[in-house]
């Protein structure tokens, strides 16, 4: 499928119609530093994207992904949820300031914003993964959502039939 740009919006963020859904990039500077950080991530960051990578629940999340002028540790573009793993780094006054205004921007793009902390990833992984895929179910199923439910991958085997969970 295509890639094409929305009209940028007053200097705000860029959307980019991708696969079906709307997917919020930034400027060129933010993609040139998210790419560099892909690189550069932390040890509980390495540690969850070796799980989100197995597309748990059936949903897809990207690294380092732009928004406007910030970037997101894990973004799930269907269910318009952003993760953010915190260490000490984020403990301080300005640091929490910085993240409340950060969380109020992409609340006001329609991304819901979840922080865990990275001590919790690295102690078990395996359950907040597993809360992860129950935040991305609740989001894309939610009353009023616009966000598609994912589509069933073949390698995973055929659909349910009707009735049958």
């Amino acid at each position: 499928m295509e890639k094409r740009s929305s009209p940028e919006r007053g200097g705000g963020p860029h959307e980019v119609w991708w696969r079906g859904t709307f997917m919020i990039t930034g400027p060129r500077d933010t993609l040139k530093l998210a790419r560099k950080l892909r690189s550069e991530m932390s040890l509980p960051e390495i540690v969850l994207w070796r799980e989100l990578r197995k597309r748990p629940g059936g949903f897809k999340f990207r690294r380092q992904h732009p928004a406007g002028n910030y970037i997101l540790d894990f973004y799930c573009s269907v269910a318009k949820l952003a993760l953010e793993i915190d260490g000490f780094a984020h403990d301080s006054a300005p640091a929490v300031k910085r993240d409340r205004r950060r969380s109020a921007w992409l609340r006001s793009q329609g991304i819901a914003t979840t922080r865990i902390p990275a001590r919790m990833v690295l102690n078990d992984v395996e359950a907040v993964v597993v809360r992860i895929s129950e935040l991305c179910t609740e989001r894309v199923t939610m009353p009023g959502s616009n966000t598609p439910v994912p589509h069933h991958h073949p390698a995973d085997g055929p659909p349910p039939q009707i009735g049958e969970d």
